[in-house]
């Protein structure tokens, strides 16, 4: 008689896949990413579709567009006009017309920067300011170039302040008879030896008719009935002032010549009209007996 074999028990430990999930379910890292991350990366796919149809960006522009217009279009930030302080009603109207704006207009979409570096590139403005004012008002302050002087150029007459900037144009030259004429290429540059020599000349009074710059390195002094005084490249002002204080002992200027050369400081020249070394020729004619 065969004894009866009996079952095997189960084994009640759970298989290697199955243990393996259970460590796995009892980290905390992997938790976490069921708990959130799984969520966070189907909602992402989700909204990431959901966003990239045509018609719900469309959508979303237009409802941001319109609650920015509804902020834009506030009255507290509307601007209703533009005050211009520091010139000139003409320079006024003309920065007006510079900078076009059709008020009222909302201040976001002013750009202050962009208006004030428009109004610096405006000849006659030396130095300018932008800002929106309390009350809806776009504030300009300006400071205008003054003229010292006008540039004779063959293009017209122009005024020049005293670093050599070219302020604006003059129809005629009465129309500014208290500013000196300068003429010649490059004379703006040196603009401020032009006004220490017209200053050294006071004394000549109203013979005094301006000044030439030639070849962009010394100046000639131009006075009535064509009068010229012949200037060096160094040491101008002191030249003429001995010019002039010779005139004051001699009258050097009051007498029939055409000019007076002071480039060689060394050996300074008279040049005489036609008409007086004729009458020098002759009374020196007269002289040696041989007319």
């Amino acid at each position: 008689m065969q004894p009866v074999r009996r079952a095997p028990k189960a084994d009640p430990a759970p298989s290697r896949w199955s243990w393996r999930m259970q460590r796995l379910m009892l980290t905390p890292l992997f938790r976490l990413a069921l708990r959130a991350g799984v969520p966070f990366l189907l909602t992402l796919s989700v909204s990431t579709w959901w966003l990239s149809d045509p018609d719900t960006q469309a959508a979303i522009h237009e409802t941001v567009a319109e609650a920015r217009a509804s902020i834009e279009q506030r009255p507290e930030f509307m601007v209703n006009l533009m005050a211009i302080d520091g010139g000139g009603a003409d320079l006024a109207d003309a920065i007006r017309s510079a900078v076009p704006l059709d008020f009222p207009i909302s201040s976001f979409d002013l750009d202050p920067s962009a208006i004030r570096a428009r109004v610096l590139e405006m000849p006659p403005v030396k130095e300018a300011s932008v800002r929106i004012r309390p009350g809806g008002v776009l504030q300009v302050d300006v400071t205008p170039r003054v003229p010292v002087a006008i540039w004779r150029r063959p293009e017209g007459l122009m005024l020049v302040d005293d670093s050599g900037a070219q302020v604006g144009l003059v129809a005629r030259r009465g129309v500014r008879p208290d500013l000196p004429v300068i003429a010649g290429e490059g004379a703006p540059a040196h603009v401020e030896e032009a006004l220490m020599l017209i200053h050294a000349g006071a004394p000549l009074g109203e013979r005094l008719r301006g000044l030439v710059r030639l070849g962009d390195r010394r100046w000639d002094v131009v006075l009535d009935r064509n009068q010229r005084i012949m200037l060096p490249a160094k040491g101008a002002v002191q030249a003429l002032e001995r010019v002039i204080a010779l005139d004051g002992v001699d009258e050097v200027l009051s007498r029939d010549i055409a000019r007076i050369d002071l480039r060689l400081a060394e050996r300074p020249t008279v040049r005489m009209n036609a008409t007086a070394t004729d009458e020098w020729l002759r009374i020196r004619q007269l002289n040696s007996g041989t007319e």
